[in-house]
């Protein structure tokens, strides 16, 4: 079962202005982002896919201004030269891009898609019914998700006393909300933060007390994100019970996943674009975010790294990729 459901606070999309509705949208679409992470990965394809599904063609009556910027230092400048190249609408999948993007520009419309950063509890934005200024889009509580990965864990490995968590600059408001959670299910947590890429999760590995090793929570970072091939070949040649926020993970030979469709996240911040590119404003457009959630296992490699799953976990999750 694939669950990927959205609610807002004022009802869904059939509740957005008529009058935007109706409207044609412009002959050319300029659409302007920055990211660390290729065009060409997953969830961007998905965007683009729901662009073309709602008569969007590049290079027809779509121009995509995609930078790709690995140094966060440069992400000012390159802010301000995608505004000199006159977007009509700002994607911000990262927490840099969206606070740069804020400074830079109260007009510009920004449609965010807010999956590993809180813009509520960074003070960016303080309605979700009905957002201020020219934000809106897609936020996913990742905090509250957190914990029950940490659940799903417990669950999953009832004797396991310690564990590991991976985390990075990104990530650091989860750790924090983990941690103090930890103690409640029996389990004491060795946080790692990565820093230097590329990430050398043997290295960091390293550093964590041997009882701790045996299970690994990542933190739900763009970066991690970006590197779900080595993080998985990394837990399964380690042999390490792992536990993720996204099933690309698990899809990569993780362990387990428990999160919401990252590309259906995606795939709804396109509509977004499509309906201010037809004349609503970002004030008129409730930020959502997402009720449906999967639970997937990878069996595969639980048999690979020796671990055996209570019957009760493969009964719940939504998919079992054997």
């Amino acid at each position: 079962m694939k669950r990927r459901e959205f609610i807002t606070l004022l009802g869904s999309a059939a509740a957005w202005p008529l009058k935007a509705r109706a409207q044609q949208r412009p002959k050319m679409l300029r659409i302007g982002t920055i990211s660390t992470l290729a065009r060409e990965r997953p969830t961007w394809r998905a965007f683009e896919q729901r662009l073309r599904e709602l008569g969007y063609v590049e290079g027809d009556n779509l121009a995509v201004d995609y930078s790709i910027e690995r140094n966060f230092h440069l992400y000012a400048s390159a802010t301000q030269e995608m505004i000199r190249r006159k977007v009509d609408i700002i994607i911000a999948t990262s927490n840099d891009v969206l606070k740069l993007a804020m400074a830079a520009t109260n007009t510009l419309p920004i449609v965010m898609v807010a999956l590993d950063f809180d813009p509520f509890r960074l003070g960016y934005l303080t309605s979700v019914a009905r957002p201020t200024g020219n934000v809106t889009g897609v936020f996913l509580q990742q905090v509250e998700l957190s914990l029950k990965r940490l659940q799903i864990l417990k669950e999953a490995f009832p004797t396991t006393e310690a564990a590991t968590v991976f985390g990075d600059h990104r990530s650091a408001y989860q750790w924090q909300e983990t941690q103090d959670a930890a103690a409640s299910l029996g389990l004491r947590l060795a946080g790692v933060e990565l820093r230097e890429l590329p990430y050398d999760y043997d290295q960091a590995l390293a550093r964590i007390p041997p009882d701790h090793r045996d299970t690994l929570l990542v933190m739900a970072s763009p970066l991690f994100f970006g590197d779900r091939q080595r993080l998985a070949d990394f837990a399964r040649r380690q042999r390490i019970a792992s536990v993720f926020g996204q099933r690309e993970h698990v899809d990569a030979g993780g362990l387990l996943s428990y999160g919401p469709s990252i590309p259906g996240m995606y795939r709804r911040a396109a509509e977004y674009v499509d309906k201010i590119a037809r004349g609503a404003n970002t004030t008129d457009l409730p930020i959502e975010q997402p009720t449906g959630f999967e639970f997937i296992i990878n069996l595969e490699t639980a048999k690979l790294i020796g671990k055996e799953l209570p019957t009760s976990i493969l009964l719940r999750a939504d998919e079992v990729i054997e």
